[in-house]
């Protein structure tokens, strides 16, 4: 009897070519698909909520996936899993889902955490996982700007060419910028994004352009004007991969991972 399992999974994505299978390359969901195989034997496509780019990471990415003859328990194929991933890979939850549960059509939303040191000293062991500034940026006037981007409307100022959809309409339900406790010394600052779908490059064009703000180069109001646009080339630049984190995926209710 086949079942389908949900998967939430924590990974660096420094060292892989995004999530999505590609030839010759180590990709994130290739090397689940892997992992999958060595410790079960059998072939089963695991089928990520979205397609991170090559540098982005995750705190809670989450996959469906269908196993035709698995009869142990979800904590024994997590297991099983995670026995055969690279330190940088971790299942951290797996659970019996319905048997149409489809990681990609049954979310409702996801919430994306970009990271950003501002100026201080090159911290090493961060440098994977932020991306920093070397001048000081205005935290009150990107707050101001961050919450004009909240909305349901056209964000095609913030796709990149690349992936084709049927429409650029998407419905922002937060978008804040948040000092850490000990910004003042740390100069740790993060961005984060929830909305029902996102466009190709979104979340990373949202901060670059924030960070424009941030500089002074542009008042918040300025958001008003590129989003009227609808055009990529009046926002600010993409924002580098190293900071950009999957962080939850939401689903209706009965389809929860969780």
């Amino acid at each position: 009897m086949t079942r389908t399992f949900a998967l939430k999974i924590a990974y660096d994505g420094t060292d892989f070519a995004g999530w999505q299978v590609q030839p010759g390359q180590a990709t994130i969901q290739g090397t689940l698909q892997q992992a999958v195989k060595r410790s079960t034997k059998q072939d089963v496509t695991v089928t990520g909520s979205g397609r991170t780019d090559a540098g982005v990471h995750a705190l809670g990415q989450v996959a469906s996936c269908r196993f035709p003859t698995w009869t142990a328990s979800a904590d024994a194929l997590s297991k099983a899993i995670n026995s055969r991933l690279p330190e940088t890979i971790v299942v951290t939850e797996v659970h019996e889902a319905p048997s149409d549960f489809h990681a990609i059509r049954d979310a409702i939303g996801k919430r994306y955490r970009y990271q950003i040191q501002v100026r201080h000293q090159r911290d090493p062991f961060e440098h994977r996982y932020r991306w920093r500034l070397r001048r000081k940026v205005d935290v009150t006037a990107m707050q101001c700007a961050a919450a004009k981007i909240i909305g349901h409307r056209d964000f095609s100022s913030f796709e990149s060419a690349g992936a084709q959809r049927k429409s650029s309409v998407r419905d922002v339900r937060d978008c804040q910028v948040l000092p850490a406790a000990d910004y003042a010394t740390s100069g740790h600052l993060a961005i984060e994004v929830e909305a029902n779908g996102f466009l190709y490059n979104m979340v990373r064009n949202i901060v670059g352009t924030l960070v424009e703000v941030g500089y002074g180069k542009q008042p918040p109001q300025w958001i008003d004007e590129v989003l009227g646009q609808k055009n990529r080339i009046y926002a600010g630049q993409a924002a580098p991969p190293q900071g950009l984190f999957l962080k939850e995926v939401y689903y209706r209710p009965g389809f929860e991972p969780a």
